[in-house]
């Protein structure tokens, strides 16, 4: 059994008049990699948006329904969105550096959302040693120790991506959202991200989007399966992969349909 980090229930969305969601309802386990697969345009993104109200950020977009984070719904009257934003980060397909230095990259969010915790109290160096420990967590530290203060944009893009998962991590979300993070990297730099989000998963809530079955199969240990914006099925990643319930599901992980 799991311990749900988030529950999602009845989630509808739409963009103008159409509907990309049509009531979902599922479990994201704790401490675990959640991957939602499905074919094109079946609403991953979507949903994965939903998860910290970014979807609301577009234009002619709307929501209904609940999405429960610990017990809290995000949706509910009087929420923070910057709070639930910071206990939910996202990582984007495409690494978005800030035009600044690695280290203020990193810095950066606990810079804006005032963060006082540290990593070792007393000690006057808290930031260097949270830039420092975060780039290790993103796998970077070792490769950028020597130039923490050049610009972010002088690094490879696997190094950029990397740089961002550091910067996501930095604010200690309870959940990272992580849509397609793998897409715009060589294989090299995909398996580095892949090997940090297995690591992470033991303090971290992972939701991944991928349309690469290969990396669901590497990574997910549950998984919620689309099709044309209704949840078709949901659970543990082997079941899902070797003994799903719906023939879709089973057509989908095979290879023949999507």
């Amino acid at each position: 059994m799991y311990k749900p980090h988030i529950r999602i229930e009845d989630l509808k969305a739409w963009y103008g008049n159409g509907q990309a969601l049509k009531g979902i309802t599922a479990d994201v386990p704790e401490h675990q990699i959640t991957a939602i697969i499905g074919p094109s345009g079946c609403g991953k993104t979507t949903l994965l948006r939903c998860l910290n109200r970014l979807l609301e950020e577009a234009q002619a977009t709307r929501v209904s329904g609940h999405v429960w984070l610990d017990g809290t719904d995000i949706y509910g009257p009087g929420v923070d969105v910057t709070e639930v934003r910071t206990r939910v980060g996202m990582l984007a397909p495409k690494p978005f550096p800030l035009p600044m230095s690695i280290y203020d990259n990193v810095a950066y969010g606990r810079r804006i959302h005032g963060l006082q915790r540290t990593l070792d109290k007393g000690n006057g160096r808290n930031l260097d040693r949270i830039v420092q420990h975060y780039l290790q967590a993103a796998g970077l530290w070792e490769e950028v120790k020597d130039r923490l203060h050049d610009p972010a944009s002088g690094l490879s893009t696997g190094q950029q991506q990397r740089l961002c998962l550091a910067r996501a991590l930095a604010v200690e979300p309870e959940v990272l959202l992580c849509d397609e993070p793998t897409s715009a990297l060589d294989p090299i730099s995909a398996q580095g991200i892949e090997e940090q989000l297995l690591a992470l998963k033991e303090g971290t809530t992972i939701v991944l989007v991928t349309h690469l079955l290969r990396q669901a199969r590497r990574l997910a240990d549950h998984i919620i399966f689309l099709w044309m914006g209704e949840l078709v099925e949901t659970g543990p990643a082997e079941q899902i992969f070797h003994s799903a319930q719906d023939e879709r599901t089973r057509a989908y992980v095979a290879g023949n349909i999507g």
